[in-house]
């Protein structure tokens, strides 16, 4: 078995200013800056074998400022948030009440929900033999996260869109998962 701890990367300006930055690789506020050095001090007393983290800007400053002087961190495309195409830096309020639309079908010139399902499969599956046993990290975002919740909760996509933390505001300093054998 694997233990898997998610994060979510800290607050961004685009976050604060309600733009969707999918592949962008959007810039931690202040605030967000501040989030990452908590969560940090937070989990200071965990022990991971691995951190693995987005390739995306955010989520690399996030696990660098948590976690960069006690480990080493990994960065694998794979846990990208989903390429919201055409909503790039644009208002998530254009796009956020239709989320199930893109479950199956792709943001315009982007990717689908079903998409960022096989990355996220791609990528556990290849996480298995090596950490086996292990507790590993992962300092990500939203759609790889939801995607978690159907591989290894078994959820459906409309569940986990539904059941989605973000729109209560129930933010914790992780997020456990598991990859059974």
């Amino acid at each position: 078995m694997i233990k898997i701890t998610y994060f979510v990367h800290g607050t961004t300006t685009q976050n604060e200013m309600g733009i969707a930055a999918g592949w962008l690789p959007g810039e931690l506020s202040n605030l967000g800056i501040k989030q990452s050095i908590e969560l940090g001090n937070i989990v200071s007393n965990k022990k991971f074998d691995a951190i693995f983290t987005s390739d995306l800007k955010r989520a690399v400053d996030t696990a660098n400022l948590a976690f960069g002087s006690k480990f080493q961190i990994i960065q694998d495309k794979r846990l990208r948030e989903a390429d919201l195409g055409d909503f790039t830096n644009k208002p998530i309020s254009e796009f956020r009440s239709n989320l199930i639309e893109y479950i199956k079908k792709p943001f315009p010139n982007g990717e689908s929900y079903k998409d960022v399902e096989t990355r996220i499969s791609k990528f556990l599956n290849s996480i298995r033999r090596k950490y086996s046993g292990k507790h590993v990290a992962i300092v990500a975002h939203h759609a790889p996260q939801l995607a978690l919740d159907v591989i290894l909760k078994s959820k459906t996509w409309r569940q986990a869109i539904a059941e989605d933390w973000r729109l209560t505001n129930s933010w914790k300093p992780g997020w456990e998962y598991y990859i059974r054998e």
